[in-house]
C-alpha cells in the first residue's frame, strides 16, 4: 500500500503538492472541522459561504468537486457529504469510504490526501479507522496520504508497524 501520513497543519499541506483533497463532512460539522475546517480557513470561508448559500449541504451522497484557487497545494478538491453525525458505526465507515473510492477513482484522480470520515469529529479512532482501510484490498494500490492530528499519526504508526 502506497500509504503516508501529512499532519492536520496547513504549513505542510503547503510543502506537500498533491492531486486532490478528499474533504468528508458531516451534515451537523458546524463550523467545519478537521481538514475541511483547515481548507476552509485557507480558503477564506469559500466553504462556509457554500453550506450557507445551500450550495452545499453535507447530505448523504452528496459530491462536488471544486477548484481550490491557489491558495492550496491541491489541483482539486472533493467534498462528500455524510449525512448525520449521530449513529456513526464501522458498517457506514465502510459504505463510505468505498463510495469515496469509487468516486476517486471514476474521477481519475492520481494522489490524493483523505482526513478518513468520522475522523474530524471523533466519530471513530485513528486505530479503527485504519484497520477497516487496511481490510479493503482495493486500497492496495491507492496513492493515499492520510491527513491527522498527532495523536492519530502516533496510533497509525504504532498499527502499520505491528503488521510488518
Amino acid at each position: 500500500m502506497a500509504l503516508s501520513v501529512l499532519p492536520l497543519d496547513l504549513t505542510r499541506w503547503d510543502e506537500s503538492a498533491r492531486d486532490c483533497l478528499v474533504l468528508p463532512v458531516f451534515k451537523d460539522d458546524r463550523p467545519l472541522r478537521g481538514a475541511a475546517g483547515l481548507a476552509d480557513w485557507r480558503l477564506c470561508g469559500k466553504l462556509s459561504r457554500l453550506v450557507k448559500a445551500s450550495r452545499a449541504s453535507a447530505d448523504a451522497g452528496e459530491t462536488l468537486l471544486l477548484p481550490p484557487g491557489r491558495r492550496l497545494r491541491f489541483r482539486r478538491l472533493l467534498w462528500f457529504g455524510l449525512g448525520d453525525a449521530r449513529g456513526y458505526s464501522d458498517d457506514r465507515f465502510r459504505k463510505d469510504l468505498a463510495w469515496i473510492l469509487d468516486v476517486v477513482i471514476k474521477a481519475g484522480v492520481t494522489d490524493w490526501s483523505l482526513q478518513m470520515p468520522g475522523r474530524a469529529s471523533g466519530q471513530i479512532g485513528a486505530r479503527r479507522a485504519i484497520e477497516i482501510l487496511l481490510e479493503d484490498p482495493r486500497f492496495a494500490d491507492q496513492p493515499l496520504t492520510l491527513i491527522e492530528d498527532p495523536a492519530g499519526q502516533k496510533d497509525i504508526a504504532e498499527l502499520l508497524r505491528a503488521q510488518r
